[in-house]
């Protein structure tokens, strides 16, 4: 289905042909009717389906096609990290172009200018907010925020709110917000959690399920069976091995993070590093900097895991095995977009078979297991079950 028939008002459309849109995605076909309509959307969408734009062009079109009332907040789209924020923020100016939307991003991180331009821009009213749960509430607890006009309400990645602990502040911002509305939620998964939040939040919604649970097919999964010491040996093997342009590395931890792009860096490697330490112009500058191709390599938390989209990336490596299948599947959809392929390599310590096999009883599938011994020495075998007892005996792994 093609976007010119939607019936998007004029403005929308250039805005539409200037960002290259045609095709309508799966899930952009199936919501934006219903959003158009008025109604209520619970939608399992993961990123990658094209969900973002499956509300923001009928949020921008009923803007410029219905008359609001009062110069308050008209429409607030609530997100769990920055960097999400300001992706969004980023793509609505640009689907936007062409009409008379105002908008801002709000969140935390910014200096005092930023704040006090945030809190001018709420208190005059705007056309759309994308923001963080917490810095939201903060600003409506401290600034003159008219949220009285409200009309839309959007939720993106809402299991990844509630995941990062911001239920509370979620739902203390929706008891300021007026009954009647539209609200849509967005969400990879549809655990109890969520259902019960969205019983709370939406009225008499329509369902849609365009979950992609699998990696896609075109992502070359290896994994590599390692004792925990021959991570960093090993990444600096496939950095080199697999000539990636753009590689991502994703570690577990912000002390891992640190750790390894300090000694990616001590090797000659350009590399960068994201992770909840550092100030939001220092982050902006590092993605910046990876996009450009000034570095060829980036090292970070899960905070890149989801919502981030930069379609050149070749090469990921999980340099600690993600918690959940998930978590897995998110990491590795950072590669192989916009019809390219990719490659993703996991390092597998002997305490991290457990949760890696979880992974492929998930897949639905073993994923090939890499001899590297002639590069980083002898390696573990793998066997879960086994591996797992003998870690745990007496607080410390066997080599076999």
């Amino acid at each position: 289905m093609k976007f010119t028939e939607f019936d998007f008002d004029p403005r929308l459309i250039e805005g539409i042909e200037a960002s290259n849109y045609d095709e309508a995605t799966p899930v952009q076909e199936q919501v934006i009717p219903f959003i158009l309509q008025g109604r209520d959307i619970i939608a399992s969408a993961q990123t990658g389906t094209g969900k973002t734009a499956a509300f923001l062009l009928p949020l921008i079109n009923n803007i410029l096609t219905r008359k609001s009332e009062g110069n308050g907040v008209i429409s607030l789209i609530i997100v769990p990290t920055r960097e999400l924020c300001i992706q969004i923020h980023n793509h609505l100016e640009g689907l936007s172009y062409f009409a008379s939307i105002s908008s801002i991003a709000v969140y935390g991180g910014n200096d005092g200018a930023a704040f006090l331009q945030e809190k001018r821009t709420l208190s005059h009213g705007v056309d759309v907010v994308i923001c963080t749960p917490g810095k939201m509430l903060y600003h409506i607890k401290t600034s003159q925020v008219k949220l009285d006009t409200l009309q839309y309400l959007i939720l993106d990645e809402a299991d990844r709110m509630l995941d990062m602990g911001f239920y509370d502040d979620i739902m203390s911002i929706i008891k300021l917000l007026p009954a009647k509305r539209q609200n849509l939620l967005f969400s990879a998964t549809m655990p109890p959690k969520i259902r019960t939040m969205a019983k709370k939040i939406l009225s008499d919604p329509m369902e849609v399920s365009i979950a992609v649970n699998k990696p896609a097919e075109k992502i070359i999964q290896q994994a590599y069976i390692v004792y925990e010491p021959q991570k960093i040996p090993l990444v600096l093997h496939l950095l080199q091995e697999k000539k990636s342009n753009m590689a991502l590395i994703f570690c577990s931890s912000k002390i891992s993070v640190k750790q390894l792009t300090s000694e990616l860096k001590r090797k000659g490697i350009k590399a960068g590093e994201i992770h909840s330490d550092l100030e939001q112009s220092e982050r902006e500058n590092i993605i910046m900097q990876y996009k450009s191709g000034k570095l060829p390599v980036l090292v970070a938390t899960d905070i890149l895991s989801r919502g981030i989209d930069i379609d050149n990336i070749d090469l990921v490596i999980n340099f600690d095995v993600p918690h959940d299948a998930e978590d897995y599947v998110h990491r590795i959809g950072r590669t192989a977009r916009a019809a390219a392929s990719g490659g993703a390599c996991t390092l597998v310590s002997l305490k991290e078979q457990g949760k890696f096999q979880t992974i492929e009883k998930f897949l639905g599938k073993e994923v090939e297991k890499i001899n590297v011994s002639a590069f980083i020495g002898e390696q573990p075998i793998y066997d879960p079950a086994l591996n797992k007892a003998s870690h745990y005996k007496k607080g410390k792994s066997k080599r076999r």
